[in-house]
C-alpha cells in the first residue's frame, strides 16, 4: 500500500467516490447520499488549498481517502473526512491514512487536526436526546452505542473537546475532536 495525493486522475477518482458513497451509505446520515454528491466532493477535495490524500494497492485500487484543510492560519487544520473501503477496514489502514494525514499537516506548519464526528443515528449516548442546558454533563458520560468512529479517534490520540447539539436536527449532535500534534 502506498499513499499518495489525490490528482485529476479519473479512474482513481471514480473510485473515490465510489468508497465515499459506499462508506456511508449504511450509516444512517444524510451526507454524501447519491453519487453526484460524492462526485462533487472528489472534484471540491482537488482545491490546491486542501489536503486530499489516497491509499492504493499495487492494482491502484483505491483503500482509502482523506480530506481536510486549514481553518486557523498556521496552526489547525481541519480533518473533514476519512474514509475506508468496507471490505478492508480493521485492518489498520484507516489509521496508517489518518497518520500520513497529520504529517500532511505537520510539513504544512499546523500543529492541531480538528475534526466532527457527527451521530445522526443515536450511535452514542449523546443521539436522540435533548442535551440542552448542560451538553458538557452528557459528554463527560458518553457511551458509544453502535461502532460509532469516536472510539477509534480516541485510539489514535485524539480527544473530545466539545459537542454542537442538535447540529444535524434533533438528537443529532457534532462531537468534536482534536488532536495536538506538536507539543510545547
Amino acid at each position: 500500500m502506498k499513499i499518495i495525493d489525490a490528482t485529476e486522475d479519473e479512474k482513481l477518482n471514480q473510485q473515490m467516490a465510489e468508497i465515499l458513497l459506499d462508506g456511508f451509505s449504511d450509516t444512517g446520515t444524510q451526507a454524501w447520499s447519491t453519487m453526484e454528491e460524492c462526485e462533487k466532493e472528489v472534484a471540491d477535495s482537488l482545491e490546491e488549498k486542501k489536503i486530499s490524500r489516497i491509499a492504493v494497492n499495487d492494482e491502484d485500487e483505491v483503500l482509502a481517502w482523506t480530506i481536510g484543510e486549514e481553518i486557523y492560519t498556521n496552526y489547525t487544520w481541519e480533518l473533514a473526512l476519512l474514509v475506508v473501503r468496507r471490505n478492508v477496514k480493521a485492518k489498520g489502514i484507516g489509521r496508517k491514512t489518518l497518520k500520513d494525514f497529520e504529517e500532511q499537516v505537520l510539513k504544512r506548519g499546523g500543529s492541531v487536526v480538528f475534526l466532527g464526528s457527527d451521530d445522526e443515528n443515536n450511535r452514542t449516548s449523546l443521539g436522540g436526546i435533548e442535551l440542552y442546558p448542560n451538553p458538557l454533563e452528557h459528554l463527560a458520560n458518553i457511551n458509544n452505542l453502535g461502532d460509532h468512529p469516536y472510539e477509534f479517534y480516541q485510539k489514535c490520540g485524539y480527544t473530545i473537546t466539545g459537542v454542537i447539539p442538535h447540529a444535524n436536527g434533533f438528537g443529532k449532535p457534532d462531537i468534536w475532536m482534536t488532536k495536538q500534534l506538536l507539543k510545547k
